[in-house]
């Protein structure tokens, strides 16, 4: 199977289509669960692969840390390692180098820093992360790209984004002719539309598989994010896969389908459910709250993941507060399973061309809140 992405139906701006890889096809939009150091906290594979989820996103940060990537390699790649055999997109490690500012050392060549988990000192470049994205054998390989959080000022954002513009051709020239394999490229610029648009053109001129608008989702708040979304991914190539790194909640999710984003990734389905908090079409549902203690109910009883149809909330509330692994697991279950159901909502509707009412009635289900106590 050759690699690819074929666009299926437009409603809107929203978009619904399929990217193509030797490993299957990854329906858009799409949610990429995380799974940072080759897991999902949580979940076994073959439970991600039940709610739904097409793709999984690995982290080259930590991985290169920990088992380290020529490891990887030695036992058979990183679908191998971690018994997935689905599509998997890395990212650069940018990001989490970024987090790491009170430990790194920023130059045109790339990114020393310590490690955060025994302080061994590490070396990044766009040849380095380009070197161990192919160790590890990922579907979807990512520009190394440098990210400043936000606010920030004009000038360091002017900096920042043609650095990064300048490591996305190094990216390109380092990651060569590898059939099967996609390179996407990562636009960047804060949220001012001119760096935006000379970002979008400048990774347009070297040439990806497909484009991430990154560089959001880090400090800025929802209403300046959903502003620089009405413009920056219509710089982009119709053609080409769109993914927006880094979101989010599903009311986030919803609204950058809505301004043309085909892919999205988030730590906060298993990071919430380790909380002991669920995300439902009704909102957000917190299980600590003693209002659960005696509520044989379901969490969701539209719901069919196991979750919702094997166990009662207030099952889940002594759970949670006995602090027992299965709360965790089962509400990591419910969340990921919900965000697949939204995302196969989305699809349908988008091809439907019912995108605006499915938008109106998500925000109607938001607004009523958890159903009322017992």
């Amino acid at each position: 199977m050759t690699t690819g992405f074929t666009l299926k139906a437009t409603d809107g701006r929203a978009r619904t289509g399929v990217i193509s890889t030797t490993r299957g096809e990854i329906r858009t939009p799409a949610f990429m669960p995380v799974g940072t150091a080759a897991t999902v906290k949580g979940m076994m594979p073959e439970s991600v692969a039940a709610t739904g989820a097409d793709i999984l996103l690995g982290n080259t940060y930590h991985l290169m840390l920990r088992p380290g990537a020529e490891r990887v390699a030695r036992l058979g790649g990183l679908h191998r390692f971690m018994n997935w055999d689905k599509p998997i997109l890395t990212d650069s490690g940018g990001f989490q180098v970024m987090s790491l500012s009170e430990l790194r050392k920023l130059t045109e060549k790339g990114v020393t820093f310590r490690s955060h988990v025994d302080g061994t000192k590490y070396e990044l470049t766009p040849e380095r992360s380009m070197e161990i994205q192919r160790l590890l054998g990922s579907d979807i390989v990512m520009a190394f790209d440098e990210c400043p959080a936000l606010p920030a000022d004009r000038t360091r954002l002017e900096e920042s984004m043609r650095l990064s513009m300048r490591w996305a051709l190094r990216s390109r020239e380092a990651f060569g002719d590898r059939p099967g394999h996609m390179l996407f490229g990562i636009m960047q610029g804060g949220l001012e539309r001119d760096l935006r648009e000379e970002s979008a053109k400048a990774l347009t001129e070297i040439g990806f598989d497909g484009y991430a608008v990154g560089g959001l989702a880090v400090g800025e708040g929802q209403e300046a994010m959903f502003a620089c979304l009405d413009f920056a991914p219509e710089f982009l190539p119709q053609d080409k896969p769109r993914y927006l790194m880094g979101v989010g909640k599903p009311a986030d999710i919803v609204g950058a389908v809505a301004r043309g984003i085909d892919m999205m990734d988030c730590v906060l389905p298993s990071r919430s459910g380790r909380t002991g908090q669920a995300w439902t079409r009704r909102g957000q549902v917190n299980l600590r709250n003693a209002r659960h203690a005696e509520d044989p109910r379901p969490l969701d009883e539209a719901c069919s993941c196991p979750c919702c149809t094997g166990y009662s909330r207030a099952y889940l509330h002594h759970v949670v507060r006995a602090k027992e692994m299965i709360a965790g697991m089962l509400l990591t279950w419910h969340n990921l399973h919900y965000y697949q159901e939204l995302m196969a909502g989305m699809r349908a509707a988008i091809g439907e061309g019912r995108f605006a009412a499915f938008e109106a009635d998500f925000h109607a289900g938001v607004a009523l809140g958890d159903i009322e106590p017992l």
